[in-house]
């Protein structure tokens, strides 16, 4: 167990390192955008907003920011949608405050954004954690969502495999030295000496057991593209049960096509998914424009 989560933090910190880093200095800097901070729930929310168009809003994955999980995105979705991209309490330039995680007033902190900015409705892409908070933010506020895009992740806590309960025991601040992910909070963070505590208390909030409710998730009215990979920790039952909650598993021949969709990408991670650009940048548009999806993934 400990090579296995060894060799699951170097392929993070090498994929972050090497590719990332580089792409927010040649893509997203280079790019003229709007940025800020939204007064909300007594936070104060970093945003930024990128090209103009239909809203599409993104969501971050734990411990993750804006140019690290996006950077490569960003450029691209922006040439055609106004992409807003939020940092979620205690992540990023996002400073924590003394109030418990719970997917519920995340949502309601985004929500607070999109107000923020005057946006009435907008499409979401969330990875992981963020995915779990669009979750939220479709049942929470069904009327600000048109379309979501749903990354490797669950709606209860039971959906993730065992075996990522018992890593996620195991992390502590000290694992993340020397990594991307704590100098890039270092450089950002309005509280930089909070890395210890922000990372403890986003442990045990993953650790703690939720359930946004099946009938919640039955009763979702958006589109969804459920994006996952086919050993990304999320248990591949689960990815069937979420899928048929929201009219998946059909006939299709027989019966009309769902709305929503899945796609499991082949040989696939749940660090690697957010890996897999060119799939992304070609399937993502062709979800939320209509368009008929791509049945093979780009490695």
């Amino acid at each position: 167990m400990k090579k296995t989560i060894f060799h699951i933090w170097l392929a993070t910190a090498v994929f972050l390192v090497v590719y990332i880093p580089m792409l927010h200095a040649q893509t997203i800097e280079k790019t003229p955008f709007q940025s800020g901070y939204a007064p909300v729930n007594g936070l104060k929310m970093y945003y930024e907003v990128h090209g103009t168009g239909k809203p599409l809003l993104l969501l971050h994955g734990a411990y993750m920011t804006i140019p690290l999980n996006f950077g490569e995105l960003i450029p691209e979705f922006s040439k055609t949608r106004k992409v807003i991209a939020v940092e979620l309490q205690g992540h990023g330039r996002t400073a924590d405050i003394d109030r418990p995680y719970s997917y519920q007033v995340l949502a309601d902190d985004v929500a607070g954004v999109l107000k923020h900015l005057k946006i009435d409705r907008a499409d979401v892409l969330g990875y992981s954690f963020g995915g779990t908070v669009a979750l939220q933010l479709g049942i929470q506020n069904p009327e600000m969502v048109d379309k979501m895009i749903i990354v490797s992740t669950t709606y209860k806590h039971d959906g993730w495999l065992p075996e990522v309960g018992t890593v996620l025991q195991t992390i502590t601040p000290e694992m993340f030295e020397q990594t991307p992910l704590k100098s890039m909070y270092d450089s950002l963070a309005p509280v930089p000496g909070h890395w210890s505590k922000f990372v403890k208390k986003m442990v045990q909030f993953d650790l703690e057991k939720f359930n946004l409710g099946e009938d919640k998730i039955k009763a979702i009215k958006s589109p969804v593209l459920l994006v996952m990979g086919d050993n990304d920790g999320v248990d591949i039952a689960h990815k069937a049960e979420m899928y048929q909650l929201l009219g998946g598993n059909v006939f299709g021949d027989v019966a009309e096509l769902p709305k929503s969709q899945l796609a499991i990408l082949p040989g696939t991670t749940h660090v690697s998914v957010m890996m897999q650009t060119a799939w992304l940048l070609q399937n993502v548009p062709a979800f939320l424009d209509g368009a008929p999806q791509q049945t093979q993934s780009n490695h």
